[in-house]
């Protein structure tokens, strides 16, 4: 069956097609409108480009497949009512008041991007619970054949988490769910905002900054507490309401700021600041683990042990960590587009399952746009740099990073999600002090004491981490052993460990062979990856997104296809 996969229409709109259970193109609207997040958009250029990568014709659309339930809504419509009515009344009775409304556009709005998209009205329209979804994007791609699996992000319907498993026939089950505004989703958005970030978006760097922080110097017990089985967060300063905001942008209320002091300006770590952020990630990991021992311990000891992680908190490595560090956990999988970019994914998934394909388990995430030779040679004939076609790049471009320089590497399909695998990457030597510090001051522009990643030869990983659990997205972080902390500092962050990717041979052979050269050349099996793209912009996707990055900031060197561009004589 050929299924069109439209995602969510707020923020990360994303699209992909399924053909018989097998994915043959994904990507993030962002990519293409060069908007990060692309807030409002539909996704029709991720569309066009998925019926483009798989040789279809809109007319071969059998069905399609949207994140947004109506019968969800209704159902938890009235647990929000009676949770909220006191602490936020005016939007306690505009859920019960304005539902069909909100109803209405979750038909609409998915049959307006079909119609913008050429779509047939007469195509079935699949409406997948959101949470659903999530659960759905991790479990059909992970190839277990059962799991327990949680879904952890700020909100959709209403739900916030939803725990539960899926059996040997691909069923879910769902054992618990949390609705908004009992969201830790929004509690580590909200900190996200008070910590000078912004919220969905900046999530990530709360969890870079966690580990220069103690997280005994500072208490959040106020803002979100455990007990009896259930976690609820405090309306007075968590995602407040609009009248009590700091500002309006802002999801922090003004009390927060009244009681812990002003929000945090600029891109220095300082105190009190670093303590929050670690009290902020403890305190998510702390109620996780506590929900997986209250919920999950029967279907993880069913499944043993396999666990699938999906929702926008899913790509929090920290805490990823802990649950395969779980004495239930034997396996744990995690969705790599785990925000609300891999919706359509899993709406899509849902749907094939139940039509009957067999739906192939995803080994890799190069899902985007290839361009060919002509496409690459015409960006560059636009640049005023000087370029060489090579005869063997990836020998070039090892004996580049062995003298320490810095590499931007655009190569093959784009990745889906946010993690850059080796296709659009900007690459490094682990072993130069002051390579990060160069990547993040002059090619970046970012903060200087944001971590990076190693990309690792999948046969050295276990070597390197002290770990036996596979990675290859990225979506976790391990110890990096003793032995090797001092050979490769540039990619290990303050807490002593680095979040991998274990690169294999079989999914992207001119990336591993790249670092099987430098590792010839060094005896270091490994690189510092990190995605091709400046602060606050979506990662490259095009040659000319490449050439215009590699003009606007301080690279050297950009090895695009088999041609390599420099700023320096060839």
């Amino acid at each position: 069956m050929i299924i069109l996969g439209i995602g969510n229409l707020h923020h990360d709109p994303a699209a992909c097609i399924l053909v018989d259970g097998k994915l043959v193109a994904a990507a993030e609207e962002e990519r293409f409108s060069r908007n990060k997040h692309a807030f409002g958009e539909f996704p029709l250029n991720a569309i066009r480009y998925c019926l483009k990568e798989a040789g279809l014709k809109v007319s071969d659309i059998q069905a399609v497949a949207h994140p947004s339930s109506t019968a969800a809504y209704d159902r938890h419509k009235w647990n929000y009512f009676f949770r909220s009515v006191l602490t936020r009344p005016a939007q306690a009775f505009k859920a019960v008041i304005k539902s069909g409304s909100r109803k209405k556009n979750f038909m609409e709005q998915p049959r307006k991007v079909l119609a913008a998209a050429g779509v047939e009205a007469s195509v079935p329209l699949h409406h997948i619970e959101h949470h659903v979804a999530h659960a759905a994007s991790a479990f059909y791609f992970s190839g277990f054949p059962d799991s327990a699996f949680i879904t952890m992000d700020g909100s959709g319907e209403f739900t916030a988490t939803m725990l539960g498993y899926f059996d040997k026939q691909g069923k879910i089950h769902v054992i618990k769910e949390f609705i908004v505004p009992d969201s830790l989703g929004f509690f580590y958005a909200t900190m996200t905002d008070y910590l000078g970030f912004e919220h969905d978006d900046g999530e990530y760097k709360v969890m870079g900054m966690a580990p220069y922080g103690d997280p005994s110097k500072f208490s959040v017990d106020d803002m979100i507490s455990y007990r009896n089985k259930s976690y609820r967060v405090n309306d007075e300063y968590i995602y407040a309401t609009r009248r009590t905001r700091y500002q309006p942008d802002k999801w922090f209320s003004k009390a927060m700021a009244e009681r812990f002091g002003p929000p945090r300006e600029g891109d220095a770590l300082s105190e009190p600041y670093i303590h929050i952020a670690a009290a902020t990630q403890k305190k998510l990991e702390d109620i996780t683990l506590r929900l997986v021992d209250d919920y999950l311990k029967e279907a993880l000891a069913a499944s043993g042990g396999r666990l699938c992680f999906a929702g926008g908190c899913a790509l929090n490595v920290k805490l990823n960590q802990r649950l395969i560090a779980h004495p239930g956990v034997s396996e744990l999988w995690v969705q790599p587009a785990s925000s609300d970019a891999g919706l359509p994914l899993g709406a899509a998934a849902l749907v094939a399952h139940e039509a009957g394909d067999k739906i192939q388990p995803m080994r890799h995430a190069y899902y985007g746009p290839e361009y060919s030779t002509e496409a690459i040679e015409e960006a560059l004939k636009k640049t005023p740099y000087s370029f060489k076609r090579e005869a063997s790049i990836t020998e070039t471009v090892s004996g580049l990073l062995n003298k320490g320089h810095i590499v931007a590497w655009f190569q093959g399909r784009m990745e889906w999600g946010p993690r850059a695998l080796g296709n659009r990457s900007i690459l490094g030597n682990p072993t130069v002090k002051g390579t990060a510090d160069s990547i993040n001051e002059i090619i970046k522009f970012r903060e200087n004491w944001r971590p990076f990643c190693p990309s690792v030869l999948e046969e050295y990983g276990r070597e390197v981490l002290e770990t036996k659990h596979d990675s290859p997205f990225m979506t976790f972080c391990f110890d990096v052993r003793e032995s090797w902390k001092k050979k490769i500092p540039e990619i290990v962050h303050v807490d002593g460990t680095a979040r991998p990717q274990y690169v294999s041979r079989e999914h992207n052979p001119r990336f591993h062979e790249l670092i099987s050269k430098f590792h010839q050349k060094t005896g270091i099996p490994l690189l510092i990856n990190t995605s091709l793209n400046r602060r606050g912009e979506p990662m490259i996707c095009s040659p000319e997104d490449a050439v215009k990055m590699f003009e606007g900031c301080g690279l050297q060197y950009l090895a695009i296809g088999d041609y390599l561009v420099s700023k320096q004589a060839i």
